[in-house]
């Protein structure tokens, strides 16, 4: 008997142990996950910000009101009620870092979902991974940020795809609509983002047509408002196609003057954002323009439950089709939500940062296009996801939406590199893995 009870002893003994390791502390743990959610809420970052809010936003109050359709039909994040604390990105990377840490030790947030700019995601990375709080960049797409920023993270993940894929895509994409192309040009935003962009759209570009001539490659400042010297420069010596892989208010300045000047009538654009262009500018949108949109979003999502009930929910709330920026938004929380009640394993209450991140390694889940996000590379912390391209041939009056054609999805496998593969080595090498 005494035996026996010990062994009952032990064993109950090392199953507190594991819940513990799993659980929050019960003496502090509240029926409410706080979490900082990060957009460019001001600027020009705005243009696509604010639509990243609003589709946070939408999310959070449905999941809260446990109304959406499954996986996600369990109320909150594994029955927490959401809070969120919403904070701009505009400022730059010295002011986000001050924002962070308020939110981190002054509000008291469990978690941070956020942040569009490739360098505010540098920036905050390491912090995220000092102070030990789940941050989840829900859309800055540059490599570097765990090729040689955080090389081997442990409380930051990125729950989109890197640009990488976006480069990749356009590049087949290009080279299918235009097999006889001879030149392209490039112009992007002078920071991380707009130089990988090109710098890894150059090399697909020469790995599928080594014969592939770059007249021009111009960087402009982020938040440039005039391109008149660039548009400028560019007609001066037309390539048949213009790479730009400008988002948000840079984006759509930008086209407005080459249309005005009429550099689209001299090359064909290849816009790696270009659904952003459509979401702001509507029937103004370069007629013709290859367009993608940092993953299978916005009118690229196919149709599933959960997809229509997003595409349904976002039109009643704010009367427009949702904007791509509300597709990764959302993604971002779904992500999280998934990890955080794969660790529960059904036990209700709030858990441990690591129990979370451990449950999102190679976790694959659901999204609002329809599309799944498998957290596939860099030991699960790094997103992969099919894409896709069309082209804009109009404006729809009747439906006040876009007309789109020629739409070709990519598999997430075809446009990834492999784990552990730096994407530029990837793509030198001939796409080597890749399975299309």
């Amino acid at each position: 008997m005494k035996t026996k009870l010990r062994l009952w002893a032990a064993s109950t003994a090392a199953m507190l142990v594991c819940l513990t390791s799993i659980h929050a502390d019960p003496a502090v743990a509240e029926d409410k996950l706080k979490i900082g959610l990060v957009f460019f809420l001001s600027g020009p970052g705005a243009a696509y910000g604010s639509h990243a809010r609003d589709g946070a936003k939408l999310i959070a109050e449905a999941l809260n009101a446990a109304k959406v359709p499954a996986p996600y039909d369990k109320a909150g994040i594994n029955g927490l009620r959401i809070e969120p604390v919403f904070v701009d990105e505009a400022g730059g990377a010295q002011k986000q870092l001050a924002e962070y840490r308020r939110l981190v030790e002054s509000e008291k947030v469990d978690m941070v979902i956020g942040y569009n700019s490739s360098a505010d995601c540098n920036a905050i990375a390491p912090v995220a991974e000092e102070l030990q709080v789940l941050t989840d960049f829900f859309h800055c797409g540059n490599p570097q940020l765990f090729e040689d920023i955080v090389t081997a993270p442990e409380y930051s993940v990125r729950t989109a795809p890197t640009g990488t894929m976006d480069q990749v895509a356009a590049a087949k994409y290009l080279l299918e609509k235009m097999p006889a192309i001879k030149s392209v040009s490039g112009i992007n935003q002078d920071y991380s983002w707009g130089q990988d962009s090109w710098t890894e759209f150059k090399a697909a570009m020469s790995a599928l047509k080594p014969d592939i001539q770059y007249p021009a490659g111009l960087f402009t400042k982020l938040g440039t408002s005039d391109y008149g010297a660039e548009i400028s420069a560019l007609l001066s010596s037309p390539a048949d196609a213009l790479f730009s892989s400008f988002w948000g208010g840079d984006a759509d300045a930008f086209a407005l003057q080459a249309s005005t000047r009429g550099l689209t009538e001299k090359s064909k654009f290849v816009l790696t954002m270009g659904t952003g262009i459509i979401d702001d500018l509507g029937e103004k949108t370069i007629v013709g323009s290859i367009f993608g949109a940092r993953g299978p979003h916005g009118y690229f999502a196919r149709k599933t439950p959960l997809a229509d009930w997003f595409k349904a929910e976002y039109l009643k709330t704010y009367h427009r089709v949702p904007p791509f920026g509300a597709y990764a938004a959302a993604q971002g929380i779904f992500g999280i939500k998934a990890a955080y009640e794969k660790a529960a394993a059904g036990l209700a209450g709030k858990l441990k940062t690591e129990a979370v991140i451990a449950a999102l390694k190679g976790l694959t889940f659901e999204t609002a296009s329809g599309f799944p996000i498998t957290m596939a590379n860099n030991n699960g912390h790094q997103a992969i996801q099919a894409t896709a391209y069309g082209v804009y041939a109009g404006w729809d009056k009747a439906k006040n939406e876009a007309i789109v054609t020629d739409i070709k999805v990519y598999p997430a496998e075809c446009v990834n590199p492999p784990n552990g593969v730096r994407a530029v080595d990837w793509i030198k090498s001939g796409f080597k893995g890749a399975k299309c």
